[in-house]
């Protein structure tokens, strides 16, 4: 069942979701050379304890982490450790909190220091990929037009896109229908209606669209052990353009650093 969101709802999804995406770029700018994703972690879990909000992922299905980290040719569900990061890497931050009863679910990909050409140009096309995707997230289209934007962009760029994990619905649960893929599947979709709140998030690999997951039972990395990008916003299905609840600025007042 697909939960259309009310007026009041929102007014309680949309702080989660401003704390989520500031919480996000706070990390981002905390990431650098010579810091372990447990640096990172407790970085992250100190930033979301300051707005009075809890991780949603921290023991979602026994998962052990504040936030997902995933190192370079790790996809997602990165576990956080005594890895270093180097110069050069790229870094998949993944951020979901729960705040007023609601889940704000929001991702990026940086560079750790610096990278190379490729890197940059994966992250560049896969963030684009998602905003090509948001553009389509309008009331009256369907799911299905999000996952062929997102595909056609990533893959007349050359890269490819994870089939195994898809994008979701989004509200008081961090997982709520409908799916959303990165890719045309062939199947009906569902029509996109005001009140439907989505997190869309492209994951791209710069090689194979193949996956696997590693024995900690968690992290996905891809097969041929090529770098892959993830890239994420949560967003409102409305009358007009979609709102895109998980921009940093959005953050009540209150709730900024001070």
């Amino acid at each position: 069942m697909i939960i259309l969101k009310n007026e009041r709802d929102l007014e309680a999804m949309r702080p989660a979701c401003a704390v989520a995406g500031t919480v996000l770029e706070e990390v981002a700018a905390f990431v650098q050379p010579g810091l372990t994703t447990k640096d990172v972690d407790d970085f992250a879990a100190s930033r979301i304890k300051h707005y009075n909000a809890k991780s949603a992922f921290l023991g979602y299905r026994k998962y052990p982490c504040q936030i997902c980290i995933s190192v370079n040719d790790q996809v997602v569900h990165g576990l956080a450790g005594q890895r270093t990061m180097r110069f050069g890497d790229i870094v998949s931050l993944d951020v979901g909190v729960i705040y007023n009863g609601f889940v704000g679910d929001t991702a990026r990909t940086v560079a750790v220091g610096g990278c190379d050409v490729l890197a940059q140009r994966l992250m560049d096309v896969t963030e684009k990929a998602l905003h090509e995707g948001i553009a389509q997230a309008v009331g009256g289209k369907r799911v299905g037009d999000i996952s062929r934007a997102v595909q056609d962009h990533v893959e007349s760029n050359g890269f490819t896109v994870v089939r195994e994990f898809v994008g979701h619905g989004v509200g008081r649960s961090m997982h709520e229908e409908p799916q959303v893929p990165n890719f045309v599947d062939g199947k009906s979709s569902p029509k996109l209606r005001p009140g439907m709140t989505l997190a869309i998030e492209p994951m791209v690999n710069a090689g194979s669209s193949a996956v696997k997951i590693l024995n900690d039972g968690w992290t996905v990395v891809t097969q041929d052990g090529s770098l892959s990008a993830h890239f994420e916003h949560t967003v409102l299905i409305t009358e007009a353009e979609p709102e895109i609840l998980t921009w940093p600025e959005k953050v009540p007042s209150r709730l900024k650093v001070p």
